[in-house]
């Protein structure tokens, strides 16, 4: 990696010249099976990932590797449509580099969502859990490497780093639409393999409520540049031992389909009162 603040900035200004300087308020990561909701903007603006400079594309089904920017409610937004995972062979800066991208954007807050395996044995397929905290167990953290003062300071604090006001105006509108929304501990692990029964006992007695492949890479990011975060879960199957079905991709993107009408009004309902 040679100069990455120099690599962030022409990625920016590839994406400033493609939609004539349109500037988003608030960012949305959009996980397996989730990203379709970025159809629905306004006046949207659609750039594949590959075509911009540095910018990693996605591998994997139900990613469709594509940056949407446009308007919900006449809040401008923007959109990513799948992310990529450590697990693709990707190097953590490449992992990080979309979130450094959207919060070099000057964008108010970045919310992320995913599909993740529930570990909390009242959590059931289908939830919705807004990430409260995180556990980082992928073995790995994108700000490993010299740190540049221009993206945030070498140690940045993580004591806050879901926010809680934006937790609370999350749970206001989910309570709108009448949806139930979890609350509970994210753990990130580095897949590709899903985990053991053994670890997920482990991962419960730790205090870990759902699990997943992504989001802490991009969470840490974006703390690391004085951006707040706000995050959703999407629970799409049982982690391994809880159910007896065998785990598989297929599953998450099956009930990640079935959610996506309750999901997309929840962000509609949210995302503009953030970019406000």
């Amino acid at each position: 990696m040679s100069d990455l603040f120099s690599k962030v900035t022409e990625c920016v200004d590839a994406i400033a010249e493609r939609t004539h300087g349109f500037a988003p308020k608030v960012a949305v990561i959009l996980g397996s099976g989730l990203g379709e909701f970025a159809d629905s903007f306004e006046e949207k603006q659609v750039i594949p990932y590959f075509e911009l400079p540095h910018f990693p594309s996605s591998s994997v089904q139900g990613h469709a590797g594509r940056l949407v920017l446009g308007k919900i409610e006449g809040q401008k937004v923007a959109a990513m449509q799948g992310r990529v995972h450590f697990y693709e062979g990707y190097a953590p800066w490449q992992v990080a580099f979309p979130t450094r991208v959207l919060c070099a954007m000057k964008i108010n807050a970045l919310v992320v969502t995913n599909a993740a395996g529930g570990i909390n044995l009242s959590f059931k397929v289908g939830d919705l859990m807004t990430i409260t905290d995180h556990l980082n167990l992928t073995g790995w953290n994108p700000l490993v490497g010299s740190n540049d003062e221009r993206f945030g300071p070498r140690f940045p604090d993580l004591s806050r780093i879901y926010d809680p006001a934006l937790q609370k105006l999350l749970g206001a509108c989910a309570a709108q639409d009448g949806v139930t929304l979890r609350q509970g501990v994210y753990v990130g692990l580095s897949g590709p393999s899903y985990e053991t029964p053994a670890e997920i006992r482990m991962l419960r007695q730790m205090g870990a409520d759902a699990v997943g492949m992504s989001t802490v890479p991009e969470v840490i990011t974006a703390a690391h540049m004085g951006v707040k975060v706000a995050g959703i879960s999407c629970i799409t199957n049982l982690a391994a031992g809880i159910g007896d079905a065998p785990l598989s991709h297929a599953e998450v993107s099956e009930t990640a389909d079935k959610v996506k009408p309750v999901f997309g009004r929840l962000l509609r309902r949210f995302l503009p009162k953030v970019a406000v």
